[in-house]
């Protein structure tokens, strides 16, 4: 008897058969639009839940029943929480009226609780600086790591999943496997690919291999990234935790201080969305700061 359970299926006994299946075919939809699998993970829950709670067939479904169990559910929640719970059942009531399981829009987007955009945590110069000092101190493996996030703005799932034959040292470019199973050319830096021909000496020289891996030989995974940077910011007496995010977002910052453009920063960290990539220009560069001073001292 076959017990793999499929992680886009939901077989909740409390939802009717007839709503179960229809949620389990646009579950199955994210899963082919390459939606990741904590995505679909936490779409199902949130679904599962709003069925378990708000009785309503969804055939029957209103508006006002929706605004109902919101107004109920919202108590004591974060906005982002609200957000998140209305941008699941927004995408999945969108599907069933694509899918003409429904006849009208039954979600109002006057519901969307308001959310200050909050500016991402990247180093300043001086931190940047220590950081970098700090990491002289690390194996070639940590120190070539680093310079990877922070010259090429990959996230840490994504350097994860590098293989020796995915970089070309001398072109000093990765073959990245992004969201969505999008594959995306980055640039690292030329201090970077040196530390990376250091580092790739030690090994045994299989392309095929983990271009990171853990002492057991087997490929550092996205929670030992973290650790290693976590220990990093430690080391160099960060007031922050250094995150791999972090370093993603000292990534962008450097590159838009230096002149580059929006467009180009959004294809180098696989933004689909430019309006991702614009909240870096709300943030005050060094050379903005400094302007500012001389003329308003």
């Amino acid at each position: 008897m076959n017990t793999f359970k499929k992680y886009w299926q939901s077989s909740h006994e409390s939802i009717s058969e007839q709503t179960l299946l229809i949620i389990n075919e646009y579950l199955l939809s994210l899963k082919l639009a390459n939606k990741s699998e904590a995505t679909i993970n936490k779409y199902k829950w949130i679904l599962e839940r709003f069925f378990c709670e708000c009785t309503v067939s969804l055939k029957a479904l209103r508006s006002e029943d929706i605004l109902k169990w919101l107004n109920e559910f919202s108590k004591g929640k974060r906005p982002k929480t609200v957000d998140l719970f209305l941008s699941a059942l927004s995408s999945f009531f969108q599907f069933c009226l694509e899918e003409e399981y429904l006849e009208h829009v039954i979600i109002k987007k006057r519901w969307r609780p308001k959310i200050p955009q909050s500016l991402p945590k990247y180093l300043t110069e001086q931190e940047y600086a220590r950081v970098k000092l700090a990491a002289e101190g690390f194996s070639y493996r940590d120190r070539s790591l680093i310079l990877f996030l922070f010259s090429s703005g990959c996230r840490s799932s994504e350097a994860s999943n590098l293989n020796i034959q995915d970089i070309n040292i001398e072109k000093r470019t990765a073959s990245v496997n992004g969201k969505g199973k999008k594959i995306r050319q980055v640039h690292f830096s030329e201090e970077c690919a040196l530390v990376l021909k250091d580092y790739l000496k030690t090994r045994t020289g299989d392309e095929e291999e983990p271009l990171f891996m853990n002492k057991f030989g087997q490929r550092l995974t996205k929670s030992g990234i973290y650790g290693i940077t976590t220990k990093l910011g430690k080391s160099a007496g960060l007031n922050q935790s250094l995150h791999p995010h972090c370093c993603r977002h000292t990534f962008a910052t450097n590159m838009l201080a230096r002149g580059a453009d929006l467009e180009f920063i959004a294809d180098e960290m696989g933004h689909a969305n430019l309006n991702t990539t614009r909240v870096y220009a709300r943030i005050p560069t060094e050379d903005m700061i400094l302007a500012y001073q001389n003329k308003m001292g």
